[in-house]
C-alpha cells in the first residue's frame, strides 16, 4: 500500500513529527469545526467537550471519500460526532494515558489520606501534630476496570491497597489480587476510595446519583477521571453536605467547564481540577507510538487494535 495521507487536527510542530516518524505526508486540517473532507486516507481527530467541538455537527458532504481509517486521540467517543463513525474504521487511543491517569489518582488518595495541603506550615503558630491516614490496608472501588482501571489496580496492590472492581462485562480480572464485586451499592459500601473509570454511555449517564450514594460509607472519597456525566452533581452536592461521603476529587465535571460561581469551586470538601489528569509530555509520543502501531497493521492489510464499539462507548 502506498500513497497514503493522513489529515491532522494536531498543531503543525506535532503534525510535523508525526510526519517524520510515519514517514507520510500529514496535512494539517485548519483550526474549527471540520466543513470540508481533506484529500486523504487518514484522519486523526482530537476530542472536544460538547458545544466546543472540532468537528462539524453534520458530516461533510461525500464522507466518508477517501478516508479509510480514522484514529482518535482519545479513548471515549462521547466527544465526537455519530456521523465520524458512520463508514471507515476508527480506533481509540486506548491505553496511552493510562499510565498518567493512575498516577494522578494515587496522587489524589495521598493527598486526603496525608491531609495534604492541611499539613503544610505556615506560620509557626500552625505547628501541631495531626493524625494521618494510612494508605496500605484501605480498600480502592474500581466502577470500571479497562486500562485505566488495570493500570490503577496494578499500582495500588503494590501498596498493600485492597482492589475491588465492578465492570460491565462481568469477564475475569487480568490482574491477579482484584476482587469482582456484584454490583454498585456493594462497591460504594465497601470502598474508603472509589475511581470512576468507565465511559459515558446511557447506562452510566448518573450512575452516581442520590440512590447510589445513600450507600457510601460517611469517609467515602469519591475520584472521578471518566466522564463528567457519570455523577448527578446535585446529588453528590446534597451527599457531601449531608456528610453521606467525605470528599470528591473531581477531574471532569459536567459541564467544562463549570460555569462561574458553581458552589464546587469554593466547596471544601471538593477538589477539582480541569480535565488535565491525562496531561503530561508523554501524551503526545504515546500517540503517535500507538498511531504508528496500527499504522504497520494498516498497511499491511491485517486487523487494527483497539477498534471502536459504538454500542460499548469505547
Amino acid at each position: 500500500m502506498t500513497a497514503l495521507t493522513i489529515a491532522s487536527q494536531f498543531d503543525p510542530r506535532v503534525n510535523a513529527l508525526l510526519a517524520a516518524q510515519a514517514g507520510l505526508p500529514v496535512l494539517d486540517l485548519a483550526p474549527g469545526p471540520l466543513t470540508a473532507l481533506p484529500d486523504a486516507d487518514i484522519l486523526f481527530v482530537l476530542p472536544a467537550p460538547k458545544g466546543q467541538s472540532l468537528l462539524a455537527t453534520q458530516a461533510p458532504e461525500q464522507w466518508p471519500s477517501r478516508v479509510r481509517w480514522v484514529q482518535l486521540a482519545s479513548v471515549g467517543i462521547d466527544y465526537y460526532p455519530p456521523w465520524l463513525f458512520q463508514g471507515p474504521v476508527v480506533t481509540s487511543a486506548r491505553g496511552t494515558a493510562s499510565d498518567a491517569i493512575a498516577e494522578y489518582v494515587l496522587a489524589a488518595i495521598f493527598s486526603a489520606t496525608k491531609r495534604i495541603p492541611e499539613i503544610w506550615l505556615g506560620d509557626a503558630g500552625d505547628w501541631r501534630r495531626l493524625s494521618l491516614g494510612l494508605v496500605k490496608g484501605s480498600t480502592l472501588g474500581l466502577y470500571g476496570f479497562g486500562s485505566i482501571g488495570q493500570a490503577l489496580a496494578q499500582r495500588a496492590l503494590a501498596l498493600g491497597v485492597k482492589v475491588i472492581a465492578l465492570r460491565r462485562s462481568g469477564a475475569p480480572f487480568e490482574i491477579a489480587g482484584v476482587e469482582a464485586v456484584a454490583d454498585l451499592a456493594t462497591l460504594l459500601q465497601r470502598s474508603d476510595h472509589l475511581v470512576l473509570a468507565a465511559p459515558s454511555t446511557p447506562e452510566t449517564h448518573h450512575v452516581i446519583d442520590a440512590a447510589a450514594l445513600a450507600h457510601a460509607r460517611p469517609h467515602l472519597h469519591l475520584i472521578n477521571i471518566a466522564r463528567g456525566n457519570l455523577v448527578d452533581h446535585a446529588a453528590l452536592h446534597a451527599a457531601l453536605d449531608a456528610g453521606q461521603l467525605a470528599l470528591a476529587t473531581l477531574d471532569v465535571t459536567e459541564p467544562e467547564p463549570l460555569p462561574a460561581g458553581h458552589a464546587f469551586y469554593t466547596h471544601p470538601k471538593v477538589r477539582l481540577s480541569p480535565h488535565i489528569s491525562p496531561s503530561t509530555d508523554a501524551i503526545v509520543p504515546a500517540l503517535i507510538d500507538k498511531f504508528l502501531h496500527n499504522l504497520r497493521h494498516f498497511r499491511a492489510g491485517t486487523p487494527l487494535s483497539d477498534v471502536v464499539d459504538t454500542a460499548r462507548g469505547y
